[in-house]
């Protein structure tokens, strides 16, 4: 649960990695691709993008694990635990593995992307649903969309055509 400032805490599965997120996120995501897929052993990897300056790492050295290409992702170097990815020239923005985060049920994916990967089984309560990414514009308009409908009273099972 997040404290009077929204500041809230993350660690890995081991523990030996702790980080802290401060205010409100900018979104969250579901992600289906099929990298995403291997990458969490699962249907889809989920995130909340938080601007970097609200991230810090507070316990531990996570390692760049995953492709080693321009987007790093971030693991406990001893749990192997996927933390944060730091999106390739996106420096601005730090993505957090949501259930990283010690209240991970309190942020539900508000768009799913690549859902032209999706295993046909997997679902999610997005409202927002993208065969690939969302362009630049549309994206920045789905941030915007997120800050009031993460203000209200969320809806839930909503889903949409982007």
């Amino acid at each position: 649960m997040a404290d009077q400032d929204g500041t809230r805490n993350g660690e890995c599965r081991c523990g030996q990695v702790r980080f802290r997120v401060h205010g409100a996120p900018i979104v969250t995501m579901a992600c289906h691709c099929t990298g995403c897929q291997r990458m969490t052993a699962s249907a889809f990897s989920l995130s909340v993008l938080y601007p970097s300056q609200a991230f810090e790492v507070v316990q531990g050295e996570p390692v760049i694990g995953g492709l080693h290409g321009a987007t790093r992702h971030f693991f406990c170097p001893h749990c192997m635990s996927w933390l944060f990815t730091r999106p390739e020239g996106l420096d601005e923005f730090v993505n957090v593995r949501t259930a990283m985060l010690e209240d991970a049920g309190e942020f539900p994916p508000y768009v799913e992307m690549y859902t032209g990967e999706k295993l046909p089984w997997a679902t999610t309560s997005a409202v927002h649903s993208f065969e690939t990414d969302p362009s630049d514009e549309r994206f920045m308009e789905l941030v915007a969309e997120f800050a009031e409908w993460n203000g209200s009273e969320r809806g839930r099972g909503v889903s949409s055509a982007g």
